[in-house]
């Protein structure tokens, strides 16, 4: 495989991974309001209300855990930013939510069956 190949593969699995995510959290209940903000400072995957509370969703998503599991690349800095991105959001948006937190939600894309999602609420 190219250089190019390889980041249009893993950009495909990337939006593989992000509707499977989406499709899961407004099944669980949650409202989405955007899929791929971004600004300066960074991007989030997806941004959802859960009752009065804003979410913003880290998604990664994985063929396989060879690199490693999802779970392993949230890093403190990267929850850091990902409330940072979440108050300018909601500043942009003249929003004041009651409550913000972070989740994560794991996506694996096995070669065979149907891929498995692993939500992880409230990482801060």
């Amino acid at each position: 495989m190219t250089e190019t190949t390889t980041a249009a593969a893993r950009q495909a699995l990337g939006a593989y991974g992000e509707d499977v995510a989406a499709r899961h959290l407004v099944e669980q209940g949650l409202v989405l309001l955007e899929r791929n903000w971004r600004c300066d400072e960074g991007e989030i995957d997806l941004v959802l209300r859960d009752g009065q509370t804003l979410v913003v969703c880290e998604v990664k998503t994985r063929s396989s855990y060879q690199a490693g599991t999802p779970h392993e690349a949230i890093t403190d800095a990267k929850l850091d930013r990902l409330k940072r991105l979440a108050e300018r959001w909601a500043v942009e948006r003249g929003l004041r939510p009651s409550d913000t937190r972070v989740d994560l939600v794991a996506v694996l894309r096995p070669r065979r069956g149907p891929a498995i999602v692993d939500h992880v609420a409230g990482l801060c």
